[in-house]
This record gives structure tokens, C-alpha cells and sequence, in this order.
């Protein structure tokens, strides 16, 4: 199964995440250090103080993708590193992601910046934070800065990512940062980072380079019925609606879906009212491909009261309930469904018309051991082999498929689980932060270089059972 050539292969990270050093080189606060620091937010009391401590040991992470033969790096800026205080320039700051998009194109590696990975600068998140429409003019001027200093060699930008864990996880249930639980806020919240993508992808688009390009990456879950009712289909509708669609079709210049609107009146009215003339014209920025961050769907089924709330804590979803996931499972408990992925590739190049998408995050976590010095992660070997397989598929069916980032390159502070959940294509001891490769990572390494998906190393076997 070859892939076109020119296909990016990567590995992603997120600057909260693997970064560490969050009180040098000037950095301000976030939202996430506040939010770690509170008593029951994290998982066993941790935090991404250290994380990885990739902000000392970028070089070793850099060669570790390099050796195994990735050819590009996904990686976001930490805004309260680049702008403490979320407004004012820290050359210190700048100067880091000088270093580190250096190291990575002295190996060979193309550097693709995400500009907002959920650690806005709590200094903003005093004045408001995303529910305040200065936010989105604030990131656009932020981007700007980033893109001034790195543009010179940085060609891939990606502005926003996964717009709705931000809003609605960190606004609505209040399982991320910063903790508010109001989904009308929440609402407000999405609209708000929508518009900064707008803005940040104008400004960015103002002083482009030739060979600029620009995206930004969405989170989708497909929504499964587990029937063919007009009622499991409703279920199914309003599901997708508030998931998918009322991110994407803003994105592609349809505006918020109308049927959305309608689910979601019943929350108060301070969406309505934050949606100026004007703004999906700027959200609706052109963009020159789509970042698809993808890791399991959801199965729905309709309750018998369309009023009443279910299981699933999301704006609009009244009358449904989201069921337990299938086997095989990941370690978070998540459904493996590779179909499911071709499926939402190719409905997306439908609705899109065939706008070119990027895989921008897909990968697995399971309980991972050093033995010997290496890890067998074969159940995770298993997972990039199928999931990769659904995206040649998308590929044999016209779908302009042009990357595909693993989530992640390094086990890391994974947010309100703590570090608990393992997703990295290698190990880190979170004590001695020793590097350990493992077998998924040699194996998608393989596939890289040879462009092409084949059969797994031998003996590294399907263990899921």
C-alpha cells in the first residue's frame, strides 16, 4: 500500500504537554498551570511543570523522530512562553522555538507549528479568556509575532487546535482548563476561537512567504446509531451537529448549521447574541488543507423523552445517550473503529469539496512496560496498521489525503488523566525522563521510509485478545 509522494509522516506534541520548564525563560502562566495546581483537577496531583522536560532535551526528542525516519514534526507554541502576559513579545521566549525549528530542519524534518494548543496565558484568562470577544483579536496578534519570527523557515501553520475540548471541555463540563462549567459560556467560548482562527489565518495570510501554508485541526468523533429508527437517526443528527458539524461547516464558509442552532437554543442565548454580522465571513477564512484529528467515534441511541438530558454532558444533546464503547478497547477506554475513519475522510472531502486534509492526530494508548530495555507495544503496532490501512483506503477513493501525524511522539502529561495514559511512540520514565523507542515507533518509522504500508516487523503479533 504506497502512499502519494510528498506524504508528511509525523509525530505531534503539545507545548503543555512535553515542554516542562514553565518558570524559565520568562514564561507566564496558563490556564493549565493554574488548573493542575488545584486540588482533584488532575489525575494524582500532577502537572506539566516537568512533563518531559522537552524545553531542555529538544535536540535528543528531535533525533529520536529523525533516526526513525519521520519526516516532519508537529509541535504548538506555548503562547504564555511567547506573550507572558498574553499581549507583550518575549524575545526569551521566541528564542526557544528559534533553537528548536532549527535543530529540526538540521535533521531533515519539516516543521509544522500549531499556534494554540489550550494553554492560553492565564493573564488573558483574567480578562475573560475565550468567552471574551478580545481574545480572538489578541490571538491574531500573537500569531502574527510567531509567524514574523519563524516564517523565514517555518512553511506549515496550523492555528487552532481542536477548538471544541477547548470550548466545551474547558467551558462547559469543566474537565479541562479552566474549570468553568456553563455551556452557555462554553458556546460563546467556540465561537470566539472559531473567529481567532478567522483573524490569526488573515493576518497570517498578510505577510505569507511563498509555499505558506495554512490549516487548522478538528476533532471528530462520527456518530454511530445502533439502530435505523427515525429516532436513532435524530439521535445520530444531533450528535454529529454539535461534534462535527458545528465546527466544520463555519470553517468551510456554510455558516453554523442551522439545525444546531435550534438544539442549542435552549441554553440561554449569549451565543446568539456573540455572533456578530460579519464573523462567519472571517471564520470562513481560506484555508489550504484541514487538519483531522481522529481516535474513536461515538455509538448513540435515542432516549424516550427528546427533552430529557442523557449521559453525554455536550450544548445541545437532549434525548440521546452515548453507549459503551465496543471491544477492542485502548487503555482510556476508547472504541478501535478504522472503518470509521475512512468514513469521516471521505465524508469530509465531500463537504468540503475536496479541500486536502491532513491526519493531524490519531493514535492509542495501552499499558506499556520496559523489558530489556525495549517495549513491545504490539496492540499499538496493530492500531497505526489498521488505521493506516483506513487511510490508503480513503486514498484509493479520490480522498487528497497528504499526511499523518501520530499522537504522540513522547508519552506525556496527558491532561486531566494526568500521566496515566501512554499514547507515545516512545517511552518516557517520568522520573529519570529516560528515552525508551518502542516497537510502534520502529514500525512507523518503516512505513515512512518506504513510503508504504506493509507487514509488521516479525514477531511483533496482534495481542489485543
Amino acid at each position: 500500500m504506497t502512499f502519494p509522494t510528498g506524504f508528511l509522516w509525523g509525530a505531534a506534541t503539545a507545548s503543555y504537554q512535553v515542554e516542562g520548564a514553565v518558570s524559565e525563560g520568562g514564561r507566564g502562566p496558563s490556564i493549565w498551570d493554574t488548573f493542575a495546581a488545584t486540588e482533584g483537577k488532575v489525575l494524582g496531583g500532577a502537572t506539566g511543570a516537568v512533563a518531559c522536560d522537552h524545553y531542555h532535551r529538544y535536540p535528543e526528542d528531535v533525533g529520536l523522530l529523525a533516526d526513525l525516519g519521520l519526516n516532519a514534526y508537529r509541535f504548538s507554541v506555548a503562547w504564555p512562553r511567547v506573550m507572558p502576559d498574553g499581549r507583550t513579545t518575549s524575545a526569551a521566549g521566541l528564542a526557544f522555538y528559534d533553537r528548536l525549528v532549527d535543530e529540526l530542519l538540521s535533521r531533515g524534518v519539516v516543521p509544522v507549528v500549531t499556534l494554540y494548543h489550550w494553554d492560553l496565558p492565564q493573564a488573558l484568562e483574567d480578562a475573560g479568556g475565550w468567552p471574551e470577544r478580545d481574545t480572538a483579536a489578541r490571538f491574531a496578534d500573537y500569531a502574527a509575532v510567531v509567524h514574523a519570527a519563524l516564517g523565514d523557515r517555518v512553511h506549515q501553520w496550523t492555528t487552532v487546535n481542536e477548538p471544541f475540548c477547548a470550548a466545551f471541555l474547558g467551558y462547559g463540563s469543566g474537565v479541562h482548563a479552566p474549570g468553568v462549567q456553563d455551556y452557555d459560556t462554553a458556546l460563546v467560548a467556540a465561537h470566539h476561537l472559531l473567529l481567532g482562527h478567522g483573524l490569526a489565518t488573515r493576518a497570517l495570510t498578510a505577510q505569507a512567504r511563498p509555499g505558506h501554508k495554512f490549516s487548522l485541526a478538528l476533532n471528530f468523533a462520527p456518530a454511530i446509531p445502533d439502530g435505523d429508527t427515525p429516532a436513532h437517526l435524530e439521535a445520530a443528527r444531533k450528535f454529529d451537529g454539535i461534534h462535527n458539524r458545528f465546527f466544520l461547516d463555519p470553517v468551510l464558509g456554510r455558516g453554523y448549521p442551522e439545525d444546531v442552532l435550534a438544539d442549542v437554543e435552549h441554553h440561554g442565548g449569549r451565543f446568539a447574541a456573540a455572533v456578530r454580522d460579519g464573523d462567519t465571513g472571517l471564520i470562513a477564512a481560506p484555508i489550504d488543507w484541514l487538519g483531522v484529528n481522529y481516535y474513536a467515534p461515538a455509538r448513540v441511541t435515542p432516549l424516550a423523552d427528546p427533552h430529557a438530558p442523557g449521559n453525554c454532558p455536550l450544548p445541545a444533546l437532549r434525548g440521546l445517550d452515548v453507549l459503551p464503547a465496543p471491544p477492542p478497547l485502548t487503555a482510556f477506554g476508547w472504541e478501535q473503529a478504522p472503518a470509521a475513519l475512512t468514513g469521516l475522510l471521505r465524508w469530509i472531502d465531500t463537504r468540503s469539496g475536496g479541500l486536502p486534509l491532513v491526519v493531524a492526530e490519531n493514535g492509542a494508548s495501552f499499558v506499556d512496560r520496559v523489558v530489556d530495555g525495549r517495549v513491545f507495544d504490539a496492540a499499538r503496532v496493530n492500531y497505526f496498521m489498521e488505521h493506516l490501512g483506513a487511510v490508503h483506503d480513503a486514498l484509493r477513493a479520490g480522498v487528497d489525503v497528504r499526511g499523518y501525524f501520530a499522537w504522540s511522539l513522547l508519552d506525556n502529561f496527558e491532561w486531566a488523566m494526568g500521566y496515566t495514559q501512554r499514547f507515545g511512540l516512545v517511552h518516557v520514565d517520568f522520573e529519570t525522563q529516560r528515552r525508551t523507542v518502542k516497537e510502534s515507533g520502529r514500525f512507523l518509522g518503516r512505513v515512512a521510509k518506504a513510503n508504504a504500508l506493509g507487514a509488521p516487523a516479525e514477531g511483533v503479533g496482534d495481542t489485543r485478545a
